[in-house]
């Protein structure tokens, strides 16, 4: 039996999960359910984002759904992202964030490719301080261990996938201390493991560059948290746009499945949240948590002919149900 920790969070984050969890169901009958929460609902009532009893469900289920976080643009004392906390406390070290033409939603076809991302420290490390008045300082911190835990991690998935190309992301020629050690790291454990021959480097804003004139040059990306971050953003445009981009928060025996919008608090309630970015993210953890590949290809697959059978995809008219139903008989 594999058991699921659903943390609905705020905004439409109860929306998606319910959509997205009727959907893995379908195709994971023997699957447990527990419900926990967190986000910026969870501070306002509890005074804090992310509770122990949180923390304990997820470790104890060991896999788990995240809806939307809504956090503040300005410091609120005592609260901290709760996605971020749930990232940190729980060791997911790697962000995975596949880009991929759909049909319908995608403005190009022929992309495919994959975003690794250290998902745990660089300026998300929370470091912050006034050093004096009028100067702000943030501490970028990049570890041996993390760049290492990436470039494992990327090992196994460029034999999954079958890479022809992994490109360090990097702005060494700025950052050639943390930039550095993160390239280093990364090139040293790959080429041990035998893909010196397939890996090159960009700059962070040449990659920026070229995810937006040619995305199909990509195959496989490993960059660090903040860079990680914008750059999964930008390419997400050519999968349809955030509304379709999921993700996935991976550790060693803890994975948390978490699509990328907001919590769109305009529309809370309307019937009109996009789920496939959560059942997608569903997809990614089947296929690199519990190994169930065939699982998440029957839910990616039922999600590309619930879009190829519609005549245009307008989601602000299309309701959740509509939807979650389309892909439910997509499945077949």
């Amino acid at each position: 039996m594999h058991s699921l920790c659903v943390i609905p969070g705020d905004g439409i984050g109860p929306e998606v999960t319910e959509a997205a969890v009727t959907v893995l169901q379908a195709v994971l009958p023997d699957l447990h359910i527990e419900h926990a929460e967190a986000g910026w609902g969870t501070f306002q009532r509890c005074g804090e984002a992310v509770p122990q009893a949180t923390l304990d469900a997820m470790q104890r289920c060991g896999a788990g759904l995240f809806g939307a976080v809504q956090s503040p643009t300005m410091k609120v004392e005592g609260y901290r992202s709760a996605i971020i906390t749930l990232r940190q406390r729980l060791k997911l070290s790697v962000n995975v964030r596949p880009v991929r033409s759909r049909p319908l939603v995608s403005p190009k076809p022929g992309v495919d490719l994959l975003i690794l991302r250290e998902n745990s420290e660089c300026l998300y490390s929370g470091r912050e301080h006034l050093s004096a008045e009028g100067v702000a300082v943030a501490e970028r911190v990049i570890t041996r261990e993390a760049c290492l835990a990436l470039a494992e991690r990327a090992v196994k998935v460029a034999k999954e996938r079958g890479a022809w190309r992994i490109t360090l992301v990097h702005k060494a020629n700025v950052l050639p201390l943390t930039c550095g050690l993160f390239r280093d790291t990364c090139r040293a454990v790959l080429k041990d493991a035998g893909f010196e021959a397939i890996v090159d480097e960009r700059l962070v804003d040449v990659a920026a560059l070229q995810l937006t004139e040619a995305p199909e040059r990509f195959d496989l990306i490993l960059t660090t948290n903040l860079f990680g971050d914008i750059l999964s953003d930008l390419a997400a445009h050519w999968a349809g746009g955030l509304g379709m981009a999921p993700s996935l928060n991976w550790g060693n025996g803890c994975a948390l499945a978490e699509p990328v919008h907001g919590s769109a608090p305009d529309i809370v309630g309307t019937g009109r949240a996009n789920p496939l970015a959560a059942m997608l993210s569903a997809a990614l953890l089947l296929r690199h948590h519990w190994g169930l590949n065939n699982e998440a290809e029957l839910i990616e697959n039922a999600v590309e002919r619930f879009l190829a059978k519609e005549r245009q995809v307008d989601f602000a008219g299309q309701t959740t149900r509509r939807i979650t139903m389309g892909v439910l008989a997509a499945l077949g």
